[in-house]
């Protein structure tokens, strides 16, 4: 167990943040899991701005690595566009 204030108040902050962490890993990949069961190219196209937005945040947020970030977007371009 921590002993000083600051470590304490350290550990809460973590346990916040790994908390939002899950929540937006989460909601993304339940989007990613939604445009990639799609079949229609016109709906999987009006999804993609959502789901690249969120992927594009992500990663400027430093939650996920900016080179997976960009792999799965090239990834779902490569989908979408073999519809």
């Amino acid at each position: 167990m921590a002993n000083h204030k600051s470590a304490l108040k350290r550990i809460r902050a973590n346990n916040r943040k790994r908390l939002e962490n899950r929540y937006f890993m989460k909601t993304m990949r339940t989007k990613l899991k939604d445009i990639r069961l799609v079949s229609d190219k016109a709906e999987a196209t009006s999804k993609l701005p959502s789901v690249v937005s969120i992927i594009d945040k992500l990663a400027k947020k430093g939650i996920i690595h900016k080179n997976k970030a960009a792999n799965l977007k090239s990834g779902l371009m490569k989908k979408i566009n073999k519809l």
